[in-house]
């Protein structure tokens, strides 16, 4: 695996216009230090497999040392992008190894499933976990052990969720490396130098200190930053602090290269255009990087839960009811905590927010089969849980992203949060419910690797470099109720944003009705010849999967050069019309292209929308804003989708399409008749 993923990094950064060349300006910390760790730990391997006595007696010591000296040295390369990934995937991997006594741990199911046997694995680091799902495989962190099968003729192996990250994080360096040329490299180092020496800013909470900065943000004399919300010097700082993304241009740092330097931005043919496009712009930022590969590890795993949960309660109930109950706990949080959680997370260090939550929903999680098991009716509490601590980590994720990246990525960024989502329903659902398949009577294990999950997440979040944001002293003294009034009166007064709020209230109606009847659509209207109702349903899922993966991505590319108000108001008309759409067909395929089409428009609207709020929020009242938000809209949705059935009942599934398609078509037009919501 570690191999696949250097190999498709190397590929992807020369297919993308890169030179290997540019392998060789790489300058890492620690070289010689890594070097030797990679030496001791398979000389180590090496000398065991000769059943060296002196290497089993020294096994542990000499695998945590070389361990130890990984870890350090990807640390101090951290600002490099992927390293921070290695780091978390490395350390995943050494907990195992130190706890198992210098072994890493292989569950023997998985192992049979990726189509080998005990007899094939003649590692001497590698040791067989017995199949029963027990105290002793948590005991020996199994979750974190070699559990993923990948039956695959060529790659035949058993993957640890460490192994997955540190792929996904070497590829992602010689993926950036590839596309660098010493130019670059150079300025990276100029700004690297221009934060050696930190000093204290007034007015940030508790101890946090700033690296100092040039006279960079002399122009904006000692204000706030709109699009960050953070103090002019505080923003500066927050760009610098991180390497130069290509595809930017900086004079200071230009001159500061030398004569021979080249500018990103002036960089010819097809090389200048990658290096400016904006997701690889995006790639090369270690912090986002790291959080957008937090994000989507953790969606892979509550996928996989979401599925074994299903299975778990519907095999030990035999009850739909039963089912429908754990989507009802999991709602619940939605309406109850939304504007309370992001007034909190405004008062809250946020990078611990989001660090606290994964761990948190790590813990619970475990807990959910024992559960189960026990007593099935204590399942719904634990979600209940589960949802409102993912409550109070959503707002602080919004209120992070905008101090991370720079404002005219700011929807890119938004955008490729949304690709990670999209790629998880697409990917995740299909593997997680093979892996479910897979594991039969030892679905537990679906759970824990969620756990798991969590848990590397909250690795990644915590090398990730999150400026702090500026509060006011009003602010630091208020109770909730208060903060929750400021959060109103500013979204009140603030034209874009309510206007924009009030469209999807009205809009959100019709996605309620979407998710509720589209399977009473498919069994009643379409025509379906030979196919069943459940396939046809499969297929419109689908379809509105690839037309959320399209969507995003395009708006992602061209969405910066558009009005952001204009691409809401289109957003919503095309959805609405494709709801109309579907009311006046019977054909399936028109139905299914027609899906294609409420994922592309929900994306023109959803992630211009929350870029919206991002820019025109200040920073210390994002979380309390958008929660508020989101109260208001997840309710309309609720209520749609509690409405739905009598609506369809009272009068046929088609004329609800027709009439809530044409609802939600007038939402997004009537914007146009507020001036300051069309010309955002």
């Amino acid at each position: 695996m570690l191999l696949g993923g250097i190999a498709l990094g190397l590929i992807a950064g020369l297919l993308a216009g890169g030179h290997i060349t540019n392998l060789t300006q790489v300058r890492l910390r620690w070289m010689a230090a890594i070097f030797l760790a990679v030496v001791v730990r398979y000389g180590t391997e090496a000398a065991l497999s000769r059943e060296i006595p002196i290497a089993e007696t020294l096994r542990v010591p000499l695998l945590v040392t070389a361990y130890a000296i990984l870890l350090v040295g990807t640390w101090a390369n951290r600002r490099q992008p992927g390293m921070a990934i290695a780091f978390v995937g490395i350390l995943s991997n050494a907990v195992v190894i130190a706890v198992n006594g210098g072994h890493m741990p292989i569950w023997e199911p998985s192992l049979i499933a990726a189509g080998l046997t005990p007899a094939d694995v003649a590692s001497p680091i590698h040791v067989i976990l017995p199949p029963p799902i027990d105290a002793a495989f948590l005991a020996h962190l199994g979750p974190l052990g070699d559990v993923i099968p990948i039956p695959l003729p060529v790659v035949r192996n058993v993957a640890s969720i460490g192994d997955v990250v540190v792929s996904f994080g070497l590829g992602f360096f010689l993926f950036a490396s590839v596309l660098r040329t010493p130019a670059e490299a150079t300025a990276e180092e100029v700004a690297e130098a221009a934060v050696e020496t930190p000093e204290p800013i007034p007015g940030l909470v508790g101890s946090a200190r700033l690296h100092g900065v040039s006279g960079a943000a002399a122009g904006v004399a000692g204000g706030i930053r709109p699009e960050t919300g953070l103090i002019a010097g505080l923003s500066e700082a927050s760009v610098l602090q991180r390497p130069v993304l290509l595809g930017s241009e900086s004079p200071a740092l230009t001159e500061a290269v030398g004569a021979g330097a080249v500018a990103v931005g002036r960089a010819p043919g097809l090389v200048g255009r990658v290096r400016r496009h904006p997701y690889v712009r995006l790639a090369l930022d270690p912090s986002f990087s790291a959080l957008w590969t937090s994000g989507l590890i953790s969606l892979f795993g509550d996928r996989l839960n979401q599925i074994a949960l299903g299975v778990i309660v519907l095999g030990l109930t035999g009850s739909p009811v039963a089912v429908g109950f754990v989507f009802l706990a999991a709602a619940l949080p939605n309406l109850l905590l939304g504007p309370i959680s992001g007034t909190l997370v405004d008062r809250w260090d946020q990078k611990q927010v989001l660090i606290v939550s994964d761990l948190l929903r790590a813990a619970i999680v475990l807990l959910i089969p024992i559960a189960a098991t026990t007593n099935v009716v204590l399942v719904y509490p634990l979600i209940f849980a589960v949802t409102s601590i993912s409550i109070f980590f959503r707002p602080a994720r919004e209120s992070v992203m905008p101090r991370i990246v720079r404002s005219e990525d700011l929807l890119t960024a938004n955008s490729a949060n949304w690709l990670a989502e999209t790629l998880a329903d697409i990917v995740g659902y299909a593997l997680a419910g093979l892996f479910v398949a897979f594991l039969g009577s030892s679905i537990p294990l679906a759970f824990w690797v969620d756990s798991a999950t969590y848990v590397v997440s909250a690795l990644l979040i915590l090398t990730v470099t999150i400026p702090p944001v500026v509060r006011t002293v009003t602010e630091a003294g208020e109770g909730v109720l208060a903060g929750m009034r400021a959060g109103w009166r500013f979204l009140r007064s603030e034209t874009v944003l309510l206007t924009n709020t009030a469209q999807a209230v009205v809009a959100q109606f019709g996605a309620g009705i979407i998710i509720s009847v589209t399977l009473v659509y498919v069994d009643e209207v379409l025509r379906r010849g030979s196919l069943s109702s459940s396939t046809v349903w499969a297929l419109m899922e689908a379809g509105l999967g690839l037309g959320n993966l399209v969507g995003g991505f395009v708006i992602g590319l061209i969405g910066a050069r558009l009005r952001k108000g204009r691409l809401v108001i289109v957003g919503y008309a095309l959805y609405g019309a494709c709801m109309v759409g579907l009311g006046l067909t019977g054909n399936v395929t028109a139905a299914i292209g027609l899906a294609i089409g409420l994922g592309v428009s929900n994306m023109i609207f959803v992630i211009p929308s929350q870029t919206l709020f991002q820019q025109r929020t200040p920073g210390d009242m994002i979380g309390r804003v958008v929660g508020m938000r989101f109260a208001l809209v997840f309710a309309s949705l609720s209520i749609a989708m509690g409405l739905s059935g009598f609506l369809v009942n009272a009068f046929g599934v088609s004329p609800v399409l027709v009439a809530f398609g044409a609802v939600t078509s007038i939402a997004g037009v009537a914007g146009l008749l507020v001036p300051a919501l069309r010309d955002a």
